[in-house]
């Protein structure tokens, strides 16, 4: 099983369109995909319907079984399924944004998801989760989860600001661990017909030339479209601008296992 997070600590960046478009194409292609929702603004529990304010079962109360230090919990029981064949949610309730005042003082609690994750590993193939953008605990387990970590970031000067202090909250983490997971940003909603966008994308390159991915997400209106279905683009529209854009994205990432760590687009 692998595990990827999709993380900024700047909001509208793409994050949850990232987490449900990769877990889309990766269900089509047959891999079983779970995607972690620990958000909480719920954004990607609402993406298949489900009401962060009416989960009965979802992050929260995995946590809360975990800071009482309950034993043979199976983390299953906590996820959902979609009407899609192949992707699941463990989904988030609105009140996980108290969990950093409830269980900011109990030990361990930085590792919960990962602990969670690993006791369904032959269940998935893939897990992708879906990062609040605020430093705390719940950020902490989405870090301390994955193997690679995805930084979408819009081509943009404030944005590129914002990254900066993302890539200081990696190190910051990730200071004492032997291997840090690797990160790749992603430039999403590019508009190349500005030149603003075109000046920061080249400023990206510039400032991040061994983690920057040598292609773009570009702005396509059938990304909200496909939201407003409930479906992840490639199973709404393969052949949408967007959908091309994250399958070139996703054949990178899994070149991952072959041990090609190539930024480049396809030729």
């Amino acid at each position: 099983m692998k595990i990827w997070s999709v993380s900024n600590q700047k909001g509208g960046v793409g994050k949850t369109t990232t987490v449900v478009t990769l877990g889309g194409l990766l269900s089509s292609w047959g891999f079983r995909t779970l995607l972690v929702d620990l958000d909480p603004h719920g954004s990607l529990s609402s993406y298949f319907g489900i009401n962060p304010e009416e989960v009965e079962l979802g992050v929260y109360n995995l946590f809360l079984d975990a800071s009482e230090k309950k034993k043979n919990i199976d983390p299953q029981v906590y996820v959902a399924k979609t009407r899609f064949d192949g992707i699941d949610v463990l989904p988030a309730a609105t009140a996980i944004a108290t969990l950093d005042r409830q269980v900011a003082a109990i030990g361990g609690m930085g590792l919960v998801i990962s602990t969670a994750l690993h006791k369904m590993a032959d269940r998935y193939d893939y897990v992708i989760i879906d990062s609040p953008p605020m430093l705390g605990v719940l950020m902490i387990n989405a870090l301390a989860a994955c193997d690679h970590l995805l930084i979408p970031v819009l081509a943009e000067f404030l944005a590129l600001k914002g990254l900066d202090r993302m890539v200081h909250t990696i190190k910051m983490v990730f200071h004492s661990r032997k291997t840090p997971p690797k990160f790749t940003i992603v430039p999403t909603m590019f508009d190349k017909r500005t030149k603003a966008a075109r000046d920061s994308l080249a400023a990206l390159y510039q400032q991040y030339p061994d983690n920057a991915w040598r292609s773009v997400i570009p702005v396509d209106t059938k990304v909200r479209d496909a939201s407003q279905a409930g479906a992840p683009l490639p199973l709404f529209d393969k052949n949408a601008r967007a959908s091309e854009a994250y399958t070139e994205l996703l054949e990178l990432l899994l070149l991952e296992k072959s041990g090609d760590k190539t930024l480049a687009p396809r030729s």
